[in-house]
């Protein structure tokens, strides 16, 4: 017993360091499409589903996992996003005009080199004699990577002059240096679910969470920064030292915390159930090396989200499912404040006294994404005794405001559309393969730059993924 226990930490363990430290997503949102692969193959539906699928499926519905079989199932999906920006000429330049100054990214259109990554999950069920169910899952969910490393991006401002004396022009679409940031997140969910009779299940848990950050190339934003603006604005000339240390470039630092997840299931008829699920917001410890970048401190709560689904059994062993999932960006500062925020800042140049405003405060100038509502149908087929056939689509408007996308070339989460596909292929020894399909067809958003008027940025973004898994 102790040997197997031993054996499922250091499973969870590696899979854990795995996906921190390779994991990158950004389908809705920030957030991947679905979580297992026999939900992904139905474009992340099934909530309201009680069709036998593995363990993982606790992650989507804590209360469909009394459904699910007591085995073990292990997955890895191969992530490819493809991401781009290109910035118009501009007639600002990056001088300072009538006393404001501006911040002009170089012309052209660029793309982040970080394309191919890998998202393992892994998921157990123990069923006691109650008939009730422990359900354990582990996955990756959540994250982001760019890495804008062209030779030939660059940026012009004051902001790009050390001593602030003059515009100049630098490396990176900052002028700091090759940009990007890297965001991984992981979950463990541990859940305890039961029937009352046969119409009726129900399933909650804690819900553990760890993060893994690092951001280059942004160091022309110090300036803006809250330490950076006490210390011009307020200290004594000698008593402080403006310059931001926990800004750019610190390499990877971590993040935990801890939330809820709850679900709900039941029957509507001999032919329709339906489900709920909930995850709470997760109030994460700050990243400290990063406390000069992001909304209060370092911050980087992750947002609460529901989802609600209804399953349809039709004929010839054909299900179709509908889910809505409404995920809350804004209730995580860091993610939901706009970029304007910073206007207020007393030393951006344009007349603030909002010290809160700056990079690091209360109320600090964020990626402004808006809360994000995704519409997914599904349906699977049995094709055969062994063999079980999956499709999907999904829609949901980008949260994205066109008034953000300067400091979104850092994350720019642009998909709206999925088109997914699956299969189950069992074996006679009981256990089964899984297979999944993603494509997310070109999105774009454009706007004008908020800190040069005259220039438009646009960003850019398609998708594919591929996964596996094997129940046993």
């Amino acid at each position: 017993m102790e040997s197997r226990i031993r054996n499922v930490a250091t499973l969870l363990s590696t899979l854990g360091l795995f996906v921190l430290s390779g994991a990158a997503m950004a389908t809705n949102g920030y957030f991947t499409h679905g979580v297992g692969t026999e939900s992904k193959g139905m474009a992340g539906t099934g909530i309201g589903s009680d069709a036998a699928n593995g363990p993982i499926i606790t992650a989507s519905n804590p209360a469909l996992s009394v459904f699910a079989s007591d085995s073990w199932e292990v997955g890895i999906g191969i992530f490819s996003p493809m991401r781009d920006y290109k910035a118009s000429s501009s007639l600002a330049g990056g001088q300072v005009i009538n006393g404001v100054p501006t911040f002009t990214v170089g012309q052209g259109r660029f793309s982040s080199s970080s394309e191919w990554f890998p998202i393992p999950y892994v998921a157990k069920n123990w069923r006691f004699d109650n008939d009730k169910v422990l359900g354990l899952a582990f996955y990756g969910r959540g994250g982001m990577n760019t890495d804008w490393d062209s030779s030939s991006a660059s940026a012009t401002s004051l902001a790009c002059d050390p001593t602030g004396t003059a515009p100049q022009t630098g490396p990176g679409p900052f002028c700091a240096g090759d940009a990007g940031v890297d965001l991984s997140q992981a979950f463990l969910a541990l859940t305890y679910s039961g029937k009352v009779g046969d119409d009726f299940s129900w399933g909650f848990g804690p819900l553990f969470a760890a993060q893994v950050f690092e951001a280059t190339g942004v160091a022309s934003f110090a300036g803006f920064t809250k330490t950076f603006a006490e210390c011009f604005v307020l200290g004594a000339p000698g008593s402080c030292d403006p310059r931001p240390t926990s800004l750019s470039d610190n390499g990877h630092d971590t993040s935990t915390g801890i939330g809820f997840t709850g679900g709900l299931w039941w029957t509507m008829g001999d032919a329709v159930s339906a489900g709920v699920s909930y995850q709470s917001k997760i109030s994460m410890s700050e990243f400290d090396d990063y406390s000069d970048l992001f909304a209060e401190d370092g911050g980087f709560d992750i947002p609460p989200s529901v989802k609600v689904g209804f399953s349809f059994k039709g004929l010839q062993g054909a299900r179709f499912n509908f889910d809505i999932e409404h995920t809350q960006f804004s209730e995580a500062k860091s993610v939901g404040n706009p970029m304007v925020n910073l206007v207020s800042c007393p030393t951006a140049g344009l007349g603030g006294a909002d010290f809160e405003s700056c990079l690091g405060g209360s109320n600090g100038g964020g990626f402004g994404w808006q809360d994000m509502t995704t519409y997914k149908f599904g349906m699977e087929w049995a094709g055969s005794s062994n063999t079980m056939w999956r499709f999907g689509y999904s829609y949901g408007e980008q949260p994205i405001q066109e008034e953000d996308v300067l400091f979104n070339i850092l994350a720019p989460g642009v998909m709206e559309q999925h088109f997914t596909f699956g299969m189950t292929r069992s074996r006679s020894n009981g256990g089964a393969w899984n297979l999944s399909i993603m494509y997310a067809p070109e999105s774009t958003v454009k706007g004008l730059s908020l800190f040069d008027p005259t220039q438009t940025i646009e960003l850019k973004m398609k998708q594919f993924e591929m996964e596996f898994s094997y129940l046993w």
